[in-house]
Protein backbone atom coordinates (compact mmCIF):
# COMPACT_ATOMS: atom_id res chain seq x y z
CA UNK A 1 0.00 0.00 0.00
CA UNK A 2 1.45 3.40 -1.42
CA UNK A 3 1.97 5.80 2.48
CA UNK A 4 -0.40 8.24 0.72
CA UNK A 5 -3.37 5.50 1.23
CA UNK A 6 -1.79 4.25 4.13
CA UNK A 7 -1.98 7.60 5.81
CA UNK A 8 -5.38 8.23 4.09
CA UNK A 9 -6.70 4.75 5.65
CA UNK A 10 -5.38 5.84 9.17
CA UNK A 11 -7.29 9.29 9.01
CA UNK A 12 -10.30 7.67 7.99
CA UNK A 13 -10.26 4.93 11.37
CA UNK A 14 -9.64 8.15 13.87
CA UNK A 15 -13.66 9.00 14.34
CA UNK A 16 -15.05 5.38 13.55
CA UNK A 17 -12.58 3.76 16.04
CA UNK A 18 -13.24 6.65 19.07
CA UNK A 19 -16.70 6.60 18.20
CA UNK A 20 -16.92 2.61 18.98
CA UNK A 21 -14.21 3.02 21.79
CA UNK A 22 -16.24 5.30 23.55
CA UNK A 23 -19.54 2.86 23.04
CA UNK A 24 -17.69 0.10 24.41
CA UNK A 25 -16.17 1.86 27.44
CA UNK A 26 -19.76 3.00 28.05
CA UNK A 27 -21.35 -0.44 27.89
CA UNK A 28 -18.73 -1.83 30.26
CA UNK A 29 -19.12 1.20 32.49
CA UNK A 30 -22.52 -0.23 32.78
CA UNK A 31 -21.98 -3.47 33.02
CA UNK A 32 -19.17 -3.66 35.49
CA UNK A 33 -21.28 -0.85 38.00
CA UNK A 34 -24.52 -3.02 37.40
CA UNK A 35 -26.39 0.19 36.37
CA UNK A 36 -29.31 0.64 33.75
CA UNK A 37 -28.89 3.64 31.81
CA UNK A 38 -31.87 2.77 28.98
CA UNK A 39 -33.94 6.08 31.07
CA UNK A 40 -31.43 8.07 28.50
CA UNK A 41 -32.49 6.56 25.46
CA UNK A 42 -35.37 7.89 23.18
CA UNK A 43 -38.96 7.38 24.63
CA UNK A 44 -41.07 9.20 22.30
CA UNK A 45 -42.71 12.57 22.91
CA UNK A 46 -41.14 12.85 26.50
CA UNK A 47 -39.59 16.07 26.36
CA UNK A 48 -36.55 15.03 28.86
CA UNK A 49 -35.91 11.95 26.39
CA UNK A 50 -35.20 14.34 23.70
CA UNK A 51 -31.41 14.10 25.02
CA UNK A 52 -31.61 10.51 24.08
CA UNK A 53 -31.24 11.64 20.50
CA UNK A 54 -27.57 12.04 21.16
CA UNK A 55 -27.48 9.86 24.19
CA UNK A 56 -29.03 6.87 22.66
CA UNK A 57 -26.48 6.31 20.15
CA UNK A 58 -24.18 4.86 23.41
CA UNK A 59 -26.65 2.98 25.33
CA UNK A 60 -26.99 -0.71 24.39
CA UNK A 61 -29.12 -3.49 26.13
CA UNK A 62 -26.36 -6.16 26.29
CA UNK A 63 -22.98 -7.22 24.75
CA UNK A 64 -24.77 -8.96 21.93
CA UNK A 65 -26.27 -5.64 21.56
CA UNK A 66 -23.00 -4.18 21.16
CA UNK A 67 -20.82 -6.13 19.04
CA UNK A 68 -23.93 -6.24 16.55
CA UNK A 69 -23.22 -2.70 16.33
CA UNK A 70 -19.67 -1.95 16.52
CA UNK A 71 -18.21 -4.11 13.77
CA UNK A 72 -20.87 -2.47 11.35
CA UNK A 73 -19.85 1.02 12.32
CA UNK A 74 -16.63 0.64 12.29
CA UNK A 75 -16.34 -0.80 8.79
CA UNK A 76 -19.35 1.72 7.55
CA UNK A 77 -18.12 4.22 9.06
CA UNK A 78 -14.09 3.91 8.06
CA UNK A 79 -15.62 3.49 4.11
CA UNK A 80 -17.59 6.77 4.76
CA UNK A 81 -14.29 9.18 5.91
CA UNK A 82 -11.99 7.58 3.65
CA UNK A 83 -14.17 7.93 0.67
CA UNK A 84 -16.71 10.70 1.69
CA UNK A 85 -13.81 12.60 3.86
CA UNK A 86 -14.87 16.04 2.88
CA UNK A 87 -18.43 15.53 4.37
CA UNK A 88 -18.19 12.54 6.44
CA UNK A 89 -18.68 14.34 9.83
CA UNK A 90 -21.59 16.44 9.00
CA UNK A 91 -23.20 12.95 7.71
CA UNK A 92 -22.64 11.70 10.74
CA UNK A 93 -23.82 13.86 12.60
CA UNK A 94 -27.34 14.66 11.04
CA UNK A 95 -27.87 11.22 10.41
CA UNK A 96 -28.00 10.90 14.38
CA UNK A 97 -30.23 14.10 14.99
CA UNK A 98 -32.63 13.17 12.20
CA UNK A 99 -32.91 9.32 13.18
CA UNK A 100 -33.44 10.44 16.66
CA UNK A 101 -35.36 13.33 16.57
CA UNK A 102 -38.09 11.15 13.90
CA UNK A 103 -38.23 8.07 16.27
CA UNK A 104 -39.01 10.07 19.00
CA UNK A 105 -41.90 11.64 17.05
CA UNK A 106 -43.06 8.19 15.61
CA UNK A 107 -42.28 5.51 17.99
CA UNK A 108 -43.77 3.34 20.26
CA UNK A 109 -43.54 4.32 23.62
CA UNK A 110 -41.04 2.48 24.71
CA UNK A 111 -37.16 2.85 25.37
CA UNK A 112 -35.07 3.26 22.32
CA UNK A 113 -31.43 2.61 22.54
CA UNK A 114 -28.32 1.86 20.49
CA UNK A 115 -26.24 2.51 17.33
CA UNK A 116 -28.36 0.84 14.93
CA UNK A 117 -30.15 3.75 13.60
CA UNK A 118 -26.45 4.93 12.76
CA UNK A 119 -26.15 2.01 11.18
CA UNK A 120 -29.01 1.96 9.11
CA UNK A 121 -28.06 5.30 7.66
CA UNK A 122 -24.33 4.79 7.11
CA UNK A 123 -25.75 1.57 5.61
CA UNK A 124 -28.29 3.55 3.42
CA UNK A 125 -25.99 6.36 2.46
CA UNK A 126 -23.12 4.52 1.16
CA UNK A 127 -25.65 1.65 -1.07
CA UNK A 128 -27.20 4.65 -2.64
CA UNK A 129 -24.75 7.44 -3.41
CA UNK A 130 -22.45 5.70 -5.19
CA UNK A 131 -25.17 5.08 -7.72
CA UNK A 132 -26.33 8.92 -7.41
CA UNK A 133 -22.87 9.93 -8.81
CA UNK A 134 -22.01 7.37 -10.80
CA UNK A 135 -18.49 7.06 -9.68
CA UNK A 136 -17.03 3.65 -11.17
CA UNK A 137 -14.94 3.76 -7.35
CA UNK A 138 -18.06 4.41 -5.63
CA UNK A 139 -20.45 2.21 -7.56
CA UNK A 140 -17.78 -0.63 -6.25
CA UNK A 141 -18.29 0.38 -3.28
CA UNK A 142 -22.01 0.47 -3.25
CA UNK A 143 -22.00 -3.23 -4.11
CA UNK A 144 -19.64 -4.38 -1.44
CA UNK A 145 -21.99 -2.48 1.07
CA UNK A 146 -25.06 -4.37 -0.39
CA UNK A 147 -23.26 -8.11 -0.43
CA UNK A 148 -22.04 -7.85 3.12
CA UNK A 149 -25.32 -5.91 4.94
CA UNK A 150 -27.87 -5.94 2.06
CA UNK A 151 -29.73 -8.43 4.41
CA UNK A 152 -29.83 -5.49 7.01
CA UNK A 153 -33.15 -3.92 4.95
CA UNK A 154 -34.89 -6.39 6.59
CA UNK A 155 -34.92 -4.79 9.94
CA UNK A 156 -36.96 -1.52 8.69
CA UNK A 157 -39.54 -3.86 9.05
CA UNK A 158 -41.62 -4.90 12.23
CA UNK A 159 -40.23 -8.82 11.76
CA UNK A 160 -39.16 -8.45 15.68
CA UNK A 161 -41.19 -6.10 17.87
CA UNK A 162 -38.14 -6.14 20.46
CA UNK A 163 -36.05 -4.33 18.38
CA UNK A 164 -36.70 -0.61 17.39
CA UNK A 165 -37.33 -1.26 13.79
CA UNK A 166 -38.51 2.50 14.13
CA UNK A 167 -34.59 3.64 14.20
CA UNK A 168 -33.84 1.24 11.74
CA UNK A 169 -35.99 2.72 9.37
CA UNK A 170 -35.50 6.67 10.30
CA UNK A 171 -31.84 5.88 9.97
CA UNK A 172 -32.40 3.96 6.35
CA UNK A 173 -34.58 7.23 5.27
CA UNK A 174 -32.14 9.52 6.67
CA UNK A 175 -29.19 8.08 4.80
CA UNK A 176 -30.99 8.09 1.79
CA UNK A 177 -32.16 12.22 1.86
CA UNK A 178 -28.50 12.57 2.66
CA UNK A 179 -26.96 10.75 0.06
CA UNK A 180 -29.17 13.18 -2.34
CA UNK A 181 -28.59 16.10 -0.46
CA UNK A 182 -25.03 16.29 -0.39
CA UNK A 183 -24.42 14.36 -4.55
CA UNK A 184 -22.62 17.29 -5.72
CA UNK A 185 -20.04 16.63 -2.59
CA UNK A 186 -16.82 14.32 -2.47
CA UNK A 187 -15.80 12.52 -5.26
CA UNK A 188 -18.23 12.43 -8.98
CA UNK A 189 -17.99 11.23 -11.90
CA UNK A 190 -14.99 11.29 -13.96
CA UNK A 191 -15.19 13.50 -17.14
CA UNK A 192 -13.43 12.20 -20.05
CA UNK A 193 -11.92 14.73 -22.30
CA UNK A 194 -13.98 13.74 -25.39
CA UNK A 195 -17.17 14.46 -22.75
CA UNK A 196 -15.52 17.87 -21.78
CA UNK A 197 -16.30 19.91 -25.42
CA UNK A 198 -18.24 22.76 -25.13
CA UNK A 199 -21.54 21.61 -25.60
CA UNK A 200 -22.65 25.04 -25.55
CA UNK A 201 -20.82 25.90 -28.82
CA UNK A 202 -22.91 28.22 -31.20
CA UNK A 203 -24.79 25.62 -33.55
CA UNK A 204 -24.68 28.37 -35.93
CA UNK A 205 -20.85 28.69 -36.45
CA UNK A 206 -20.75 27.21 -39.46
CA UNK A 207 -23.51 29.11 -41.22
CA UNK A 208 -21.41 32.90 -39.46
CA UNK A 209 -18.11 31.57 -41.12
CA UNK A 210 -19.88 31.34 -44.44
CA UNK A 211 -21.71 34.50 -44.33
CA UNK A 212 -18.12 36.30 -42.96
CA UNK A 213 -16.59 34.47 -46.36
CA UNK A 214 -19.37 35.58 -48.63
CA UNK A 215 -18.89 39.33 -47.03
CA UNK A 216 -14.89 38.94 -48.25
CA UNK A 217 -16.32 38.27 -51.70
CA UNK A 218 -16.49 40.97 -53.57
CA UNK A 219 -18.19 41.20 -57.01
CA UNK A 220 -17.37 44.24 -59.55
CA UNK A 221 -19.35 44.99 -62.63
CA UNK A 222 -17.66 46.91 -65.40
CA UNK A 223 -20.01 47.86 -67.90
CA UNK A 224 -19.90 50.29 -71.00
CA UNK A 225 -22.60 52.33 -71.90
CA UNK A 226 -24.37 52.33 -75.03
CA UNK A 227 -23.21 54.87 -77.61
CA UNK A 228 -25.46 56.46 -79.79
CA UNK A 229 -25.02 56.44 -83.40
CA UNK A 230 -25.29 59.85 -85.23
Amino acid sequence: MKSVEKNKLINALIYPVLLVAIINIVHLLQYTLQLNWQQFGIFPLRLKNLRGIIFSVFIHGDFNHLFNNSIPLLILGTALFYFYKEVALKITVWIVLMTGFWTWISAREAYHIGASGLVYGLFSFLMLSGFIRMNKQLIALSFFVVLIYGGMVWGIFPIKLNISYESHFWGFFSGAILAFYYRKHGPQKKVYDWEDEDDNEDENQYWKLDQNKNKEIQITYHYKSKENDL
